[in-house]
């Protein structure tokens, strides 16, 4: 029987992220998502025009109407939140979901290259903060790893070179991990390797630290971090060990920003992963 993932998520028509990025990635993986929509776009929020239809509402149907049904879920993946109540939802829907057996990947979604999306206050932030806490594993690129442990972003930033990057981080993350999650995955690290300009994403959990790199590519695509941590949840489900889970995650990332147009700019439609998902059975 497949392994059950419940995804709360918003759904956007165009621009490849959350759900529409989660759903294929974990079917193709043999994990089946359960989607809970916390709202309803006809495009993501990078586009200049779009239309939302706020779910914050309907989740307590979901999370009622699931419990009648008496399901069960092996993993709970959390992506972008837009408001406190919907946080709040989350936590009733932890209560019923969460179970001993049952593992929680959080996307701490707060913010990107040193600056925190304009949706979020401060009392956001400090429920996020609590959400993280409740998580096996959280998904935060550099700026959230900041909003989390309230270190310097620019400091951290400015670290290439990769041992010294790889320690700063590790300090980070295992400020998180001693009242928290026990597996820290910091996404989107640029490095220099070998002359070379890397992004990489690093795992951090108490017997294993592990940075997996490809030489950086294009410029900047919606979606990315959803992919990511959609491979993770789909890997953790099928029981993988971190690391390999963290190169599948790598790998298909790299293959998919290969494979779709590079423009140098940011491109709110994404990559084109759908030519590489196969990399994922």
């Amino acid at each position: 029987m497949a392994k059950k993932i419940a995804v709360i998520n918003d759904l956007s028509g165009f621009g490849r992220c959350s759900l529409t990025a989660a759903i294929p990635v974990l079917s193709v993986m043999g994990v089946q998502p359960c989607p809970l929509p916390t709202a309803i776009l006809s495009a993501q929020t990078g586009y200049e025009d779009y239309y939302c239809d706020d779910y914050t509402d309907h989740m307590e149907y979901f999370r009622s109407g699931w419990e009648k049904m008496h399901v069960t879920f092996d993993g709970i993946y959390t992506g972008f939140v837009a408001s406190e109540e919907q946080i709040r939802n989350i936590f009733r829907f932890l209560d019923t979901f969460y179970k001993e057996d049952t593992f929680l990947l959080v996307d701490p979604v707060m913010g990107d290259d040193g600056e925190v999306y304009d949706m979020f206050t401060q009392e956001l932030c400090q429920l996020m903060k609590k959400l993280v806490l409740k998580a096996d594993i959280i998904t935060p690129n550099l700026t959230e790893l900041c909003l989390l442990t309230g270190e310097d972003y620019e400091k951290l930033h400015a670290i290439v070179q990769k041992e010294r990057l790889i320690e700063a981080i590790r300090h980070s993350a295992d400020m998180i991990r001693k009242s928290g999650p026990s597996t820290v995955i910091v996404t989107g690290l640029h490095y220099i390797e070998d002359d070379i300009l890397m992004m990489g994403n690093l795992a951090v959990s108490e017997h294993d630290i592990c940075l997996i790199g490809n030489p950086k590519i294009g410029g900047s695509y919606s979606g990315t971090g959803d992919l990511f941590a959609s491979v993770i949840t789909g890997g953790i489900a099928r029981g993988l060990e971190l690391s390999a889970v963290l190169k599948k995650a790598s790998d298909f990332l790299n293959a998919s920003i290969s494979a779709s147009p590079q423009t140098g700019k940011y491109d709110p439609d994404g990559v084109e992963f759908e030519k590489c998902l196969g990399l994922l059975i």
